[in-house]
């Protein structure tokens, strides 16, 4: 456990160029180190707290480090709540490290990562659920992940858990009644009300625990696109990027690797890959080139099967349709061109979703750019699913019990056999926000934070 009762300082900024850098200082020697090294411009400014100061940096003797600004937050209404002093120096390396190495000689300590935001848990103000919410942000792929990081440090997800265990503090109390008061709480009724509210609340648990949609959100998304040569893969790509960035011949293999791209679809970015065209060859880099077009197509989130709608399906073609799941769309492209191969064609072979499109005129791009977007975009309603990965174990691990406390009932054992496993959801959930989090715990939270924060 890190200590508390001692100052720690830290540049707070990433290094590197910048307008400015920012050193902070927290604890019981935050503003007495601050005097000693920050001199205002006007000395009437007797450090107010909460107010932005201009003045210098200076050195042992007096020598000034950086012309500045300053402010001191003092307890408790700070981040970390206690004493903290913020020195906003010009950006750059150089200042900020000789301000900062002048707060150390004063007598603060280097932070460990995460040890600012470390503090606010530790004294009350963010539970861990909002701790964690901080670092999601800073990590943040894309608007979609910083919503949902905004929302979580903002109390969505400790909203969520109080309100879960509000209720089967709730259960458990009906529980209780039905055990205390047998004449006043009949079992049988009891027993009914108690599995209804249990599954209502399974439900919501297993809604949030969306692992793909979690993972979405802190990685981004994987489409692929997929299809034999000269199908229009490449055109395809360039269009959805709005650029040409993959080369485009009529020469069949000219894609021989994966190629990626990043795309921003409803606020999730996406990774965008053209492969090498499905066919047999001879060509050993080409051969190398389609097994990565395999690997790629089978890891995917999406998987766009391009087709050309000027010929007719051939083998390949086909296998790929067969092998078509979930994730796939089929983009029967070159629609400009006279038809040979329509979509009832390709319904004899899969029910999965077909867009008629063109990636030289453009014709349909806008549908497929939508119909990506409502795969990968997260449904942000009612605050989304759980994000950080700790989170969806123990909301896993609280609905196991439920289920264990369900079957429980059902099997027709005593209902405070069903209360252990409620008991046991309850302690997993409360771990989600810190209240029954261990030592050990807290730790892992909070080693993977940077400096400064």
């Amino acid at each position: 456990m890190i200590e508390t009762n001692n100052t720690i300082a830290a540049i707070a900024t990433p290094t590197g160029m910048g307008g400015i850098a920012i050193v902070r200082v927290s604890g019981d020697r935050a503003e007495d180190i601050l005097k000693a090294l920050f001199i205002p411009a006007k000395p009437r400014e007797c450090f107010e707290s909460h107010r932005l100061m201009y003045g210098r940096a200076v050195g042992e003797g007096g020598a000034t480090l950086d012309e500045c600004m300053a402010v001191l937050m003092r307890a408790p209404s700070s981040y970390t709540r206690e004493d903290v002093a913020e020195i906003h120096c010009h950006g750059g390396g150089v200042s900020a490290g000789a301000v900062l190495e002048r707060a150390l000689a004063l007598g603060a300590r280097m932070a460990l990562p995460g040890e600012f935001t470390k503090r606010a848990f530790l004294n009350g103000r963010i539970d861990l659920s909002r701790a964690e919410a901080v670092m999601q942000l800073i990590g943040a792929q894309g608007a979609a992940a910083a919503r949902a990081s905004v929302r979580q440090l903002e109390g969505g997800v400790s909203g969520f858990v109080r309100d879960v265990s509000q209720r089967l503090t709730g259960v458990l109390a009906l529980i209780e009644a039905s055990t205390d008061f047998p004449d006043e709480v009949e079992e049988e009724a009891a027993a009914a009300d108690v599995v209804e509210r249990l599954e209502d609340v399974l439900g919501e648990l297993r809604a949030r625990c969306d692992e793909r949609s979690a993972r979405v959100l802190r990685e981004g998304a994987s489409i692929v696109l997929a299809g034999r040569p000269n199908v229009g893969k490449s055109s395809l790509m360039n269009a959805l990027l709005d650029q040409e960035r993959a080369i485009v011949t009529e020469i069949p293999g000219t894609t021989r690797d994966v190629l990626t791209e990043r795309i921003t679809l409803g606020g999730v970015v996406a990774e965008l890959s053209d492969t090498a065209g499905r066919r047999s060859t001879d060509d050993p880099i080409e051969r190398i080139g389609v097994d990565r077009a395999l690997r790629a197509a089978e890891s995917a989130d999406v998987v766009l099967i391009v087709l050309d709608a000027a010929e007719a399906l051939d083998a390949s073609d086909v296998e790929l349709l067969q092998k078509a799941d979930e994730r796939a769309v089929i983009c029967l492209n070159k629609s400009d061109l006279a038809p040979v191969l329509c979509a009832q064609d390709i319904r004899k072979h899969t029910d999965a979703k077909i867009l008629e499109i063109s990636a030289q005129t453009g014709q349909g791009i806008e549908a497929l750019i939508a119909e990506l977007t409502r795969r990968v975009a997260p449904d942000e309603e009612g605050g989304g699913t759980l994000t950080v990965r700790r989170h969806i174990e123990l909301a896993r691990t609280a609905a196991d019990s439920l289920e264990r406390a369900v079957d429980a009932v059902r099997g027709a054992l005593p209902l405070d056999t069903a209360a252990i496993d409620i008991r046991l959801a309850l302690a997993s959930l409360s771990e989600i926000t810190g209240e029954n989090a261990t030592e050990a715990v807290i730790d892992r939270v909070f080693r993977d934070f940077c400096v400064g924060k």
